[in-house]
């Protein structure tokens, strides 16, 4: 199959509670946000970075699930995010040659943030 019939992925995350979780994503990490109420569902968008949500009642899913997003400059990510979340952790260097940093959502999906080292 060639490379090109492939599209863009998108994470598909469990939110136990959609507007808790959708306002996390806006007022929290800057996403713009759209609830579908009706059908359970949500996405938040932030420049390329798409997420969606399904609704769940099950946080062992939520907190078993995470998804990673490439950025161009991670210490930017991490200023961010460091002024709505005052207890995030540094930028970790990892042994596969990415630098990351990691946050935890209201319903326990981990988002790792992460750069080629290279690019730092």
């Amino acid at each position: 199959m060639p490379s090109s019939t492939l599209g863009k992925a998108i994470p598909v995350l469990a939110s136990l509670d959609m507007a808790r979780t959708l306002h996390f994503y806006r007022e929290t990490l800057g996403f713009r946000t759209q609830h579908f109420e009706a059908n359970g569902y949500g996405i938040a968008v932030r420049g390329d970075t798409e997420l969606h949500f399904w609704a769940c009642t099950e946080k062992h899913i939520a907190e078993n699930t995470s998804c990673y997003i490439r950025v161009a400059d991670i210490a930017a990510v991490h200023r961010a995010f460091s002024a709505k979340l005052p207890t995030l952790s540094p930028v970790v260097h990892t042994a596969w040659g990415m630098d990351e940093l990691y946050v935890i959502d209201p319903d326990g999906n981990l988002l790792k943030f992460g750069q080629d080292s290279a690019a730092a």
